[in-house]
């Protein structure tokens, strides 16, 4: 049982860089893997498909996934629970039955997707899926499965030092940056379909779902007091900028080559092989590598936020550092979505496009949701006491939330009646 909330609360003290170092990570994990195997495909076809005139969108998206995610890490350290245990606390069964199936069903979409990335980048290098899926998927299972949570967190950050990649690709590209910083700060917006389409999904894939249940079940797994929370804070702002980053780099890339040559492609495997014959062989070769392991860490990642949600929705005993003979449903959740995930990217002839599209339409349709469900929790004083939301961090979440159901409008209501 953890402390109450007062006796929790005490002088936080001078600022400890070493503790820093062994807080951060939950925030730095979550934002990259956000940048999955759909994430750097959609960051690729906006460079490709709009040059640089997007990525001024880049800026407000960070703030945006920085406040909520910040928002997600206070409720976590503050009330040591998830966030499936607080919605089902304060908002009942039905609606966390619904929020969980939606959850279960958008995260396998995602999950595909992610497999079909860890293949198609070793096909890049002449590695079947046939041989590269199956072996990823029991090395995913057991690197969860066998390990400890502190042992499961160093691999998932020793996963994030792949999107390096993308900055060096960027570098050997040699873009014009004075031409890449003016598109930064200055912003451009085309009104029509197709711009406004591919703005809303550069923002559905960076604000998800599954980012806010894993981010505050690992904070709660690491079990951080209240004397760590401004640690934390800066782990999920750190976190939110540095996956940014790596979609600024991501779009430069593509924007630098593909837009200028006129090439138009359709997953991230087919903009990293046609880097080659524009950027060299080893900008092909980086961007790859980095596809390979965002894949493998959303893979790792996706599964295990849908077992902490579901098992802490219901009740079951959850977290890493159990042995799967004592949390037996939270093993069994995880097992089932890698090894079906896995299962489906072998079946031949299969199309993954439609795949991805619906997985990101479900996301989009139910990111408002959650975060609607976020704000109503952190601005309850009973359940968070002197930490709730100050005006400013409201205006700031409210305003994302806001933005974020008025683009999901535009999607699924006003985009369908102008065809």
């Amino acid at each position: 049982m953890r402390d109450t909330l007062k006796s929790r609360t005490k002088s936080p003290g001078k600022f400890n860089f070493l503790l820093l170092l062994g807080i951060i990570g939950p925030g730095l994990i979550t934002a990259n893997a956000g940048n999955d195997a759909g994430g750097i495909f959609t960051y690729a076809s906006i460079g490709a498909s709009y040059g640089y005139s997007m990525i001024w969108g880049l800026a407000i998206i960070t703030i945006s996934l920085g406040v909520v995610q910040e928002m997600n890490a206070r409720m976590a350290v503050v009330t040591g629970k998830g966030l499936s245990d607080l919605i089902r606390e304060n908002f009942g069964v039905k609606l966390t039955l619904f929020a969980m199936t939606i959850l279960l069903i958008a995260n396998f979409g995602v999950v595909i997707a992610d497999f079909a990335g860890i293949a198609a980048s070793l096909e890049l290098f002449h590695v079947s899926r046939y041989i590269s899926v199956p072996i990823a998927a029991v090395l995913i299972w057991a690197l969860v499965s066998k390990g400890s949570y502190k042992n499961v967190e160093k691999i998932f950050l020793a996963l994030t030092f792949v999107f390096f990649g993308y900055i060096v690709t960027c570098f050997l590209i040699k873009p014009d940056w004075l031409q890449v910083m003016h598109a930064f700060v200055t912003p451009t917006l085309k009104i029509n379909n197709s711009f406004l389409l591919t703005f809303i999904g550069m923002i559905g894939t960076t604000i998800t779902p599954y980012m806010q249940f894993y981010l505050q079940s690992s904070i709660v797994d690491k079990r951080m007091k209240l004397s760590e929370l401004k640690y934390e804070k800066v782990d999920v702002w750190f976190g939110s900028i540095w996956g940014m980053a790596i979609a600024f780099f991501i779009i430069v890339c593509t924007a630098g080559t593909l837009f200028k040559k006129g090439i138009s492609i359709s997953s991230a495997a087919q903009a990293a092989g046609a880097l080659a014959p524009l950027a060299g062989q080893y900008a092909s070769v980086l961007f790859g590598i980095g596809l390979l392991g965002a894949s493998i860490l959303a893979c790792s990642v996706i599964p295990l936020s849908t077992s902490y949600a579901i098992c802490e929705a219901f009740g079951f005993e959850s977290g890493v550092d159990n042995k799967p003979k004592d949390a037996p449903v939270f093993y069994g959740i995880y097992t089932v979505i890698i090894a079906a995930g896995a299962a489906i990217i072998l079946i031949p002839g299969l199309s993954l496009v439609g795949i991805s599209i619906l997985s990101q339409q479900i996301a989009g349709i139910l990111s408002p949701v959650i975060l609607i469900f976020m704000v109503c929790l952190v601005n309850n004083k009973r359940i968070m006491g002197k930490y709730v939301n100050t005006k400013l961090q409201n205006i700031l979440s409210i305003g994302t939330v806001g933005f974020i159901v008025i683009l999901t409008f535009i999607l699924f209501v006003v985009l369908p009646l102008m065809h």
